[in-house]
């Protein structure tokens, strides 16, 4: 199994504009909770705070990084982008899970003290956050198959 690493390779890939883009949806995220916030109070409001306020801008851009690597290499890469940004969405969907285990902590914890319940629930998102990685990694590899004379893969033979 592969080790959990930081890669900051991806940062020259980026141009300026794009990191524009990320912050413009992500406040329009955020904005938008806090109107949410404002018209059915701060309960329903902090649901839509849990919303990766940059999934939307950094999947689209993802996808146009992978397209735009593979077209270089001479391929379509049509394919290969939209697997790179579905990547993405589920480690944004695996943080949720976090993200949902650390509001149960904090809620249970909160009454008694609140840095007690901000270490606990910190430790319950991190716990969480890497089990669920750690099972849908499992998992996704005990699906893989081996196919004639392409090496592994998930469900499609043919490589983009």
């Amino acid at each position: 199994m592969t080790p959990i690493r930081i890669s900051f390779s991806s940062l020259r890939d980026s141009r300026w504009n794009e990191f524009g883009v990320r912050f413009a949806l992500g406040g329009a995220v955020t904005a938008f909770a806090g109107l949410v916030s404002s018209y059915y109070g701060a309960s329903v409001g902090g649901l839509f705070l849990a919303v990766p306020a940059i999934l939307c801008a950094s999947a689209t851009l993802i996808e146009k990084h992978e397209i735009r690597r593979k077209r270089e290499a001479g391929l379509r890469g049509v394919r290969r982008g939209r697997e790179a940004a579905a990547l993405d969405a589920s480690g944004a969907s695996l943080g949720a899970i976090g993200l949902l285990a650390f509001a149960g902590v904090f809620f249970v914890l909160v009454e008694t003290s609140v840095a007690a319940a901000f270490i606990g629930a910190s430790l319950a998102w991190l716990f969480v956050s890497v089990a669920a990685w750690y099972v849908w990694r499992r998992t996704r590899l005990s699906r893989r198959r081996p196919v004639k004379g392409r090496g592994w893969c998930l469900r499609h033979p043919r490589v983009d």
